[in-house]
């Protein structure tokens, strides 16, 4: 019944309203709060401050939300072991990924599920914030996104490879036929970019400012599908991270320019939570991680395309 409480408390903050919690959990708004007031007394400290409607948590309330997170995902541990040993690995992988690193995401969960087949993923495109908070609060596995200081430290780093850029550019174009671009030399084209909220487009604009150029893209879009969607027909070019041609590839009509410079990007990694036990399915990602040379397949991957034979 602690548990049960306690998954009530999570989806209550996460939800911050008693109807959407009590129907996430497929229970009855009353027998929710009843369970909530029932936790309160046995721990003997007020939880959630309560007023109309639901107006957050106690300082107590904090406390005892971390720990409920805590236990959970310790109980989900204890059951993903024991299956582990009876059946093969089992359960979900709850994985969030950056968006720019979702086209490659399929070269670490295609390998994981072959040889975890009763395993499942589940997948979702998170912003960095969104990547912390849910390791911090137990509610994802493992995530792809970039490896830099501004990481939580409570977490583990597994490198996968660094973003190398390059010009996605219209043969037809002023540089269609050229064997290296600088960055100044690339700012000057029409361009579509990633919008200014994007991680990856603020890196870019960096190497972009390193030469003290300032592109003014004639469109931005919030995915990298959306970028690539402009790029066929040959009006735009655009600035892209090479680990992006594993999935969408060099749209006909346009090739692939080497930009001289800081062509080099910041590195990408899976990152896990730091939990004791630590999750069996975080754990198998990671060894799958270690066997797929993430890095080497995209470096020849980009080395074929930029010899033409991609």
């Amino acid at each position: 019944m602690l548990l049960r409480r306690l998954e009530y408390l999570v989806a209550l903050a996460r939800e911050r309203h008693f109807a959407r919690a009590a129907a996430a959990c497929h229970v009855s708004q009353p027998s929710l709060s009843a369970a909530i007031r029932r936790l309160e007394h046995e721990l003997g400290v007020p939880i959630v401050r309560r007023g109309r409607r639901y107006e957050g948590l106690t300082p107590e309330g904090e406390v005892v939300l971390a720990w409920a997170h805590r236990i959970l995902a310790e109980r989900d541990a204890l059951h993903q072991e024991l299956s582990a040993l009876r059946d093969g690995l089992t359960g979900t992988l709850r994985l969030g990924i950056i968006p720019t690193v979702v086209p490659v995401a399929a070269l670490l969960t295609g390998p994981f599920c072959d040889r975890h087949p009763h395993a499942r993923v589940a997948m979702e495109s998170l912003s960095s914030l969104d990547i912390r908070r849910g390791l911090a609060e137990y509610e994802l596995d493992a995530a792809m996104t970039y490896l830099d200081d501004g990481e939580p430290r409570q977490v583990r780093r597994y490198p996968l490879y660094e973003e190398r850029y390059v010009l996605l550019t219209p043969v037809g174009g002023p540089l269609g036929d050229a064997a290296g671009a600088t960055w100044s030399e690339a700012a000057a084209l029409p361009l579509c970019l990633l919008g200014p909220r994007m991680r990856n487009r603020r890196i870019i604009d960096e190497c972009f400012a390193a030469e003290g150029a300032a592109p003014v893209p004639a469109v931005e879009s919030d995915s990298v599908a959306g970028l690539y969607a402009h790029l066929p027909g040959g009006r735009w070019s655009s600035v892209i991270s090479h680990a992006w041609l594993h999935m969408f590839g060099v749209p006909p009509g346009m090739r692939v320019v080497p930009l001289a410079g800081p062509a080099h990007g910041p590195r990408v990694g899976l990152v896990v939570a730091r939990s004791e036990p630590p999750s069996v399915l975080a754990q198998a990602l990671v060894k799958v991680a270690r066997q797929t040379r993430l890095r080497d397949a995209l470096d020849s991957l980009l080395t074929a395309h930029l010899d033409g034979h991609g």
